[in-house]
């Protein structure tokens, strides 16, 4: 509102007015706060702890496992919900459409992400001239042909209760023949598969997706699914609104634990300053120019006022470092402040925290050459193409939660022969570069969303016409509620419905809050 109409409102309109958009933005201003009395409270804590104080910050770090704890809790029934609820409720040839779209989407800026990664590091050349760096914490051993099988099998769970809490990843021993009397010996690598901690989160996006088409394809015989699945998501987006309150709080002691468990600030920021400075121009690059570039053409939008309806999902992504644990939050702002399909917003934000890891594919693309210049390794151009396509790849397969994105680094340094140890070198600024990292991914996913709900806003238009004419057809149709109903849906052709089934009070007020 201009400055000019606000003269014109009663003095006690405008307090009220103000005390609204204050209640409206009251988390996002918490959860600012929470970051920086963070980092304060973590600088601050330096001067009276060391990271030798283990059990102090392990205890200062419980009210931020709490909140990781309660975000992860939702994580299961919300993805199950939104697909299969998201699948049942629009056509085949819609889905279809959505689904191709998505993907394409996905791979476009996941590439454009490595690409802006790769002329950075090559251009600053951060590993050059370092000196001998000091190592943090462990790497860990995987082949690329084992890590994509991996991924495809994970697809395809064979215990969906399992695959709730653990995943099936492959991992090689060396197994020993004996021949002539134990005189001669072969040893060869052994593959063999082992369970391991943490949601399964692919395998169960991928059941819930066909669950959902199957329900939409029974017609009246899925409607009781239908409805159950809908209804649960309402009540679990019910308990994210609850938990999101929790947020500034977690978030404060995760950020205060992790500075005060850093061994030596000064000593990783002159080892791997200029590294860090890489990855984060990179990010901002991705995330400050080509996305919205991306957003702005596709939709003749502003993508900084779509980006400023989304920092409560990207204050929060920061703060956890888990695109997954961010997922609800991120559902929630796009349905409710960006007023994105509600549909659009139960494929692609489930699926998009799954396997579209923009910052992350960035990050492993600067992280690989990085390590090739610290061995003064000479990277051809084959190399450099090997790297940018294995880190697209890689980036699927990376979990949602933090700091998964060193498992998938591996991949790439094998894929280019370089020593998978030497991942150890840049493990010290890691939890700081994951935060950011994150913070696109889940940006990323947002940017795609609003894209694919301006693409295609006249098809699901069309669906809720039909949708409309079918209520009209049925004998049980009340033609004295349903014509209001119908007068008010062509008011706003547009606006999508809410989680809880209601039309939400802010749709009332606003008419296109990113115009």
């Amino acid at each position: 509102m201009s400055e000019g109409a606000m003269c014109c409102v009663p003095a006690r309109h405008r307090k009220k007015m103000w005390v609204r958009v204050l209640m409206d933005n009251l988390l996002i201003i918490l959860i600012v706060i929470a970051v920086g009395a963070g980092v304060g409270m973590g600088i601050g804590l330096r001067e009276v702890w060391t990271h030798e104080d283990v059990r102090k910050i392990w205890y200062l770090g419980f009210p931020g496992r709490l909140l990781l704890n309660m975000l992860k809790m939702l994580i299961l029934p919300l993805v199950v919900s939104s697909l299969i609820t998201g699948m049942a409720s629009i056509s085949n040839s819609a889905s279809g459409k959505l689904g191709g779209a998505a993907v394409l989407y996905y791979m476009v800026t996941t590439l454009l992400a490595v690409i802006v990664g790769i002329i950075l590091v090559m251009s600053i050349g951060p590993g050059e001239n370092t000196g001998k760096l000091r190592r943090a914490g462990k790497s860990t051993k995987a082949e690329p042909l084992d890590s994509l099988l991996d991924l495809i099998s994970q697809c395809f769970p064979d215990n969906l209760v399992t695959a709730s809490f653990q995943r099936r990843v492959t991992e090689i021993e060396t197994k020993t023949f004996l021949y002539d009397n134990d005189t001669r010996s072969v040893t060869v690598d052994s593959p063999y598969l082992v369970s391991k901690s943490g949601t399964n989160v692919l395998g169960i996006v991928v059941f819930s997706i066909a669950l959902g088409c199957v329900i939409n394809n029974l017609g009246p015989q899925g409607e009781p699914l239908k409805a159950f699945f809908d209804s649960l998501n309402s009540a679990t987006m019910v308990l994210v609104k609850i938990v999101i309150w929790y947020t500034p709080i977690g978030i404060l002691f995760l950020i205060a634990g992790k500075f005060v468990e850093t061994e030596d600030i000064g000593k990783v920021l002159s080892d791997l300053g200029l590294y860090m400075a890489t990855v984060l121009a990179g990010l901002a690059i991705h995330g400050f120019v080509v996305l919205p570039l991306l957003f702005l053409v596709a939709t003749r939008k502003n993508p900084f006022k779509f980006a400023l309806n989304m920092s409560k999902a990207l204050f929060t992504a920061w703060g956890t470092a888990s695109s997954s644990a961010t997922l609800p939050i991120t559902m929630d702002c796009l349905v409710n402040k960006n007023e994105v399909n509600i549909n659009v917003v139960r494929f692609v934000a489930p699926v998009g925290a799954t396997i579209n890891m923009d910052g992350t594919a960035l990050y492993e693309a600067v992280a690989c050459i990085f390590i090739a210049q610290v061995n003064n390794y000479d990277l051809s151009a084959a190399d450099i193409i090997i790297i940018s396509l294995t880190a697209t790849a890689a980036a699927i397969g990376a979990a949602g939660v933090p700091q998964a994105g060193l498992v998938t680094m591996v991949i790439v340094l094998t894929a280019v022969g370089l020593p998978t140890e030497d991942v150890t070198l840049i493990l010290a600024i890691d939890w700081f570069l994951d935060r950011f990292r994150t913070a696109i991914n889940v940006w990323g996913d947002s940017v795609g969303a609003g894209i694919l709900n301006h693409v295609f806003r006249r098809l699901f238009r069309e669906q809720e016409q039909n949708a409309i004419e079918l209520m009209v057809d049925s004998p049980d149709f009340n033609s004295n509620n349903s014509v209001s109903k119908t007068n008010e849906k062509e008011e706003d052709d547009d606006r999508p419905p809410s989680y809880n089934g209601v039309t939400n009070q802010a749709f009332e007020d606003t008419p296109n809050t990113y115009l």
